[in-house]
């Protein structure tokens, strides 16, 4: 399937204050892989996402979504093939209801009345809210607003998803939930995140991103154990991989 996979060549991307975003980064996804793209703050992550359904245009370089490279005369395809979730969900919640932001993309694509209507349940009903639909996304705790920015995206049916730190400002059972829920999604997924442990979880792949560059790609396990690579790229082991320094400590007043 063709259409799941997402290849970067050389793409370089420039500000218009002149600040230096990408500097050549290329990659190819196939389908189903699930790849955490991490690195520092400012290291490229959110940038580089943009460009993935055209919300920012490359100075230099080619991305091809499935069959389609990405140009300005096949915006809306890509966009219906690519599904972003941003960081943050007040970026993408912005009607009356739930249930209208749900339904928004997919009254855009020309749906009728009934599909959508089948479309939103459906969504509502995989990430766990369908008894949110009549509130004012204003009104959600910031869990329910991931849940819902999720279904927004879902009911557009897209071949790949694509999520900016999806566990930002979540709290540790929202986090578990919504790590549960993205192992049930069969998608190509592309998840920029600083949360080394859900990395693991969900991605056989990681993508390192330094100064707007890829210093590696490989299986997650194996880079999360390189720690020159880490702290040379302003990161750390992922918790559960650091040793425990109430234990390190009761080792050494043993040996003593």
């Amino acid at each position: 399937m063709s259409h799941h996979i997402v290849e970067v060549a050389d793409l370089h991307y420039t500000y218009p204050d002149g600040t230096v975003g990408l500097k050549g980064v290329s990659f190819r996804i196939s389908h189903g892989e699930s790849v955490a793209l991490i690195g520092e703050n400012g290291a490229g992550k959110s940038t580089l996402l943009l460009h993935l359904n055209g919300y920012l245009a490359a100075c230099r370089g080619t991305i091809r979504i499935g069959d389609f490279a990405l140009a300005k005369n096949n915006l809306q395809a890509v966009r219906r093939s690519v599904g972003m979730v941003f960081q943050n969900p007040d970026d993408q919640l912005f009607m009356p209801t739930v249930f209208d932001d749900v339904a928004f993309g997919p009254l855009n694509l020309g749906f009728s009345q009934d599909e959508v209507e089948r479309k939103v349940t459906e969504a509502l009903k995989t990430v766990g809210v369908e008894h949110l639909r009549k509130r004012p996304p204003y009104k959600l705790s910031q869990g329910e607003k991931r849940s819902v920015s999720i279904a927004t995206v879902l009911a557009m049916s897209p071949d790949i998803l694509v999520m900016d730190e999806p566990t930002s400002s979540l709290d540790p059972q929202s986090r578990r939930r919504l790590i549960k829920l993205l192992k049930t999604f069969h998608h190509s997924k592309i998840i920029a995140t600083h949360d080394l442990d859900m990395a693991m979880d969900l991605c056989e792949r990681a993508i390192v991103i330094h100064q707007g560059k890829v210093v590696a790609d490989g299986p997650t396990q194996k880079i999360f154990q390189d720690e020159a690579l880490l702290e040379a790229s302003g990161l750390e082991k992922p918790p559960r991989m650091q040793d425990c320094p109430v234990c390190k400590t009761a080792k050494k007043s043993q040996v003593a």
